[in-house]
């Protein structure tokens, strides 16, 4: 098949994209604004949606929807890919694909480029939680100590005072405790 004759080739496909996220309506009009998006793409033709009920997943909710689509050509088919990242994708028609090597050079070099891009967020974000991170400890660390200055608290008032989460002010008080920062008498905190 000539390049040209491919490149405008329809391909048939199945397709499921899933939304992950809170509150449950938000992931539910998420999702169908996501769809309606699609649908407003030239290159692409929705021949069905089904909408899969909203699962709640942990403190999340999860929603997914499988689409029958028309897409032209194998260039769109890889750049849908890429923008909406489907979960899974079934081509149907055709069998085979004859692809160039500067077609399929095009499509690893805008792949590597978009990894690159991930990486580089992902290391960003990575950098910037670590930092957020010490300085939430450095914060807690003052907060208590300035808390328990001249005066003794059980863990639980501790909490309550400083909006501390329980759970999380234990793991931090401990660490205090092998410190020597703190001192633990009959369930009251103090100041070492």
């Amino acid at each position: 098949m000539p390049e040209e004759a491919q490149k405008l080739s329809h391909i048939r496909c199945r397709t499921i994209v899933e939304i992950l996220g809170k509150p449950k309506e938000h992931v539910e009009e998420t999702l169908k604004g996501y769809v309606s998006g699609i649908k407003k793409d030239r290159d692409l033709v929705v021949l069905g949606e089904d909408y899969a009920d909203a699962t709640e997943q942990g403190n999340m909710w999860a929603k997914f929807v499988e689409l029958d689509l028309v897409v032209k050509g194998l260039p769109k088919l890889i750049g849908f890919c890429f923008e909406y990242m489907p979960s899974s994708i079934e081509i149907i028609k055709p069998d085979e694909f004859k692809v160039l090597g500067s077609e399929m050079a095009g499509f690893l070099n805008d792949l590597q480029g978009r990894l690159h891009n991930v990486d580089m967020l992902t290391k960003q974000l990575k950098f910037q939680n670590d930092f957020l991170r010490r300085n939430m400890n450095a914060m807690m660390h003052n907060l208590v100590m300035i808390t328990l200055k001249g005066r003794s608290f059980t863990i639980e008032e501790l909490a309550a005072i400083t909006g501390i989460d329980r759970e999380e002010l234990d793991k931090f008080i401990e660490k205090m405790i092998k410190e020597n920062k703190i001192n633990k008498e009959d369930e009251l905190l103090s100041l070492a």
